[in-house]
């Protein structure tokens, strides 16, 4: 019987999920069998676990000489997550609360070692699905369903993926099709309404293999809310949101050495966006007063799609040629009582590489990227009827990269990485150099550091954009960075494995919106600088019984300004400490409960830190039980206390939230 680690997200905070023995279900015999002793994998399952983003290849943590934290499809489901955004809540180094709530349906930020959303490169199976016209993507968009796995790269990866990734790479893998033809349903209930239903068919007949899927969640997330900093207490409304995503992947095998795979996602959601709690100002002060916006709903309509040619070239498994070409509609829609404001982006795409292992220690992969995507942002007047475009114009990127890995010795590896980057905007072409070196002190100690130039170009809002009251800058130059990292993993023995990582991340040109009278605009304004301590330990207490913990110290410093009176201080919501711990039972009877915290430390909310936000902390508790072979019976308590904070000024938490869900397999 196979057994997973629970690995919070690479971190190495793997708490060692046995999520196949929870469908393995009851044994049942005349004669009662001994419980058998559930492996220790803490190590050798984080070690070995799956990854392909610090590589460009497929290859394993052990292999990466940088932290990368993984969280795949068992331990998703094992905690209950909903969207990606959900998945990466315990991982150290990433803040990815977002700043709109902890509903189902909010939008998702990803802070990762002093880096905004917009700083972090988010890809699809390997290949960029970021907003070249606003920024960033919004992960809630993206249902766990159809998720094998996500791979989180902190502190940039631009010498491999180029542009945005100039703060960390998430990697959302998604499911690979099944060797028999399997499906499972599931329905999910919840607090604040939340009603879901999945199911997906995966399978093999011949040459041909599929997965095929759809989920529907709905919520109406009417909760009461309570902000402590002001005293103040209601109900939030119009949050209401209604996912209709689906997901078909068509595997076809040309012969015994080529592969040719076609991959859909669409991604449509429906939501309320009730905005900020309207504080009363007296109580608050002005920095904390927000508008309700009762009326205002958000449609996003959205197809990723790609086809990707996979073949082996020679007569071993030593070279590797890949080529895929995809292309992308994102479609999102405001709708306000006043006007309606559309944001359409499409691109298109082409990656080719060739991995290649020429020698027993020498590996080579290289390639090329392109890119070209095309966005347009409008307002439409219903007073006039008269439709104002605010930006329409289009951004196409492409890079030569390569990137040699050597073992000189059984025990020191190094490799080093190389990129070119051409882009049709005046200054955005840019080159991205990278080395990184292991070295195997011992059978149970590793040393590892790593050196990354990134880069982002600025976005065509940044640049083109144009409001009532801002104007686009076509002379912005890309935001750049320094990312270095040194770290130690050291096994314990064999119960477990501490992994310490010490991290440096300098971001300049930082673009930013400088208020102007009457008219802003975006400059290049600043230098940040962010070091920290990324921790995570891994055990097993005794048999059945597993732990994590992980911590992450952030201190990002604003350094450069051209406001004076942010020079020295911390940047805003990027700076919060993390502490995450779990502990586990799971034995082989198919019988999982976990206890989880999760604590975050105070943030400003501005860069002159006169505005904070408390810190919290919250406990969860996760259930799952195998009713027989194909049918498992789930649970969990969110935020069991009760603790009532808020991720931005005026936009609270749900506080205590449940869900219960039963799943068939057949």
């Amino acid at each position: 019987m196979p057994k997973i680690s629970w690995q919070c997200g690479i971190n190495l905070l793997i708490l060692h999920t046995i999520y196949s023995s929870l469908s393995s279900g009851y044994v049942m015999a005349s004669e009662p069998e001994p419980e058998p002793d559930i492996e220790l994998t803490v190590i050798e399952k984080l070690l070995n676990q799956r990854v392909s983003s610090p590589l460009r290849r497929d290859g394993t943590v052990e292999d990466s000489t940088r932290p990368v934290y993984v969280i795949t499809q068992e331990e998703i489901e094992a905690r209950g997550a909903r969207t990606v955004k959900e998945a990466l809540q315990f991982l150290p180094g990433v803040l990815g609360d977002g700043t709109v709530g902890t509903g189902v349906g909010a939008l998702s930020g990803q802070f990762i070692r002093g880096s905004n959303t917009g700083q972090v490169l988010i890809l699809l199976d390997g290949r960029p699905i970021n907003n070249l016209g606003s920024g960033g993507f919004d992960l809630s968009e993206i249902t766990t369903n159809n998720v094998e796995r996500v791979e989180v790269l902190p502190g940039g990866g631009s010498t491999l993926y180029g542009s945005d990734a100039i703060g960390g790479v998430i990697n959302i893998i998604t499911r690979r099709p099944t060797e028999k033809i399997t499906t499972e349903a599931g329905v999910t209930l919840g607090a604040y309404g939340l009603n879901q239903q999945t199911i997906q068919n995966s399978g093999r007949q011949g040459d041909i293999s599929w997965v095929v899927g759809y989920n529907r969640t709905q919520a109406q997330n009417n909760f009461p809310f309570f902000i402590p900093e002001a005293n103040f207490e209601g109900t939030r409304e119009n949050d209401d949101v209604l996912f209709n995503n689906f997901n078909v992947k068509l595997e076809a095998d040309l012969g015994n050495r080529n592969t040719l795979t076609l991959s859909t996602l669409y991604l449509a959601k429906n939501q309320g966006v009730p905005g900020g709690v309207a504080i009363p100002e007296p109580q608050f002060g002005q920095g904390f007063f927000n508008s309700l916006t009762p009326n205002n709903r958000k449609y996003t309509d959205q197809v990723l799609a790609d086809l990707t040619w996979n073949s082996q070239l020679g007569q071993g498994n030593d070279s590797l040629l890949t080529a895929k070409i995809y292309t992308d509609f994102l479609n999102t829609r405001f709708d306000r009582p006043t006007n309606q404001l559309d944001n359409r982006q499409t691109s298109y795409g082409i990656q080719t590489q060739h991995s290649w292992k020429f020698a027993d220690n020498q590996i080579l992969v290289y390639g090329f990227d392109y890119r070209n995507v095309s966005a347009n942002n409008s307002t439409l007047n219903f007073a006039d009827n008269i439709r104002t475009v605010s930006y329409d114009g289009s951004i196409s990127q492409g890079a030569l990269f390569a990137r040699y890995e050597v073992d000189i010795t059984p025990n020191l590896g190094v490799n080093l990485g190389l990129r070119q980057d051409f882009n049709s905007l005046a200054n955005g072409s840019f080159t991205s150099p990278s080395i990184g070196a292991r070295l195997a002190v011992s059978e149970s100690t590793t040393l590892r550091a790593n050196y990354i130039r990134n880069f982002r170009v600025p976005t065509l809002s940044n640049l083109f954009g144009q409001g009532a009251r801002f104007v686009g800058n076509p002379n912005l130059r890309p935001e750049k960075g320094d990312s270095y990292d040194i770290g130690i993993d050291q096994k314990l023995g064999n119960i477990g494995l501490l992994r310490l990582t010490f991290f440096q991340n300098t971001i300049s040109d930082n673009i930013a919106f400088d208020f102007g009278v009457p008219i802003g605009s975006f400059e290049n304004i600043g230098l940040v600088r962010t070091r920290g301590i990324e921790a995570a330990l891994n055990v097993q207490l005794a048999k059945n019984i597993f732990a994590f913990a992980n911590y992450t110290l952030n201190d990002p410093q604003i350094l450069e300004s051209s406001n004076s009176a942010e020079v020295g201080k911390e940047l805003r919501f990027a700076g919060a400490n993390s502490l995450n711990a779990g502990i586990s039972y799971e034995n082989a009877q198919g019988l999982y409960l976990e206890f989880l915290m999760r604590s975050l430390s105070g943030y400003p909310t501005n860069n002159t830190n006169t505005e904070f936000l408390s810190g919290y902390t919250t406990f969860d508790t996760k259930l799952r039980i195998s009713l027989s072979d194909n049918l498992v019976l789930s649970g969990s308590v969110d935020n069991i206390f009760n603790q009532r904070y808020q991720l931005f000024a005026g936009f609270p938490d749900a506080g205590r939230v449940f869900q219960v869900g039963l799943r068939s397999t057949f």
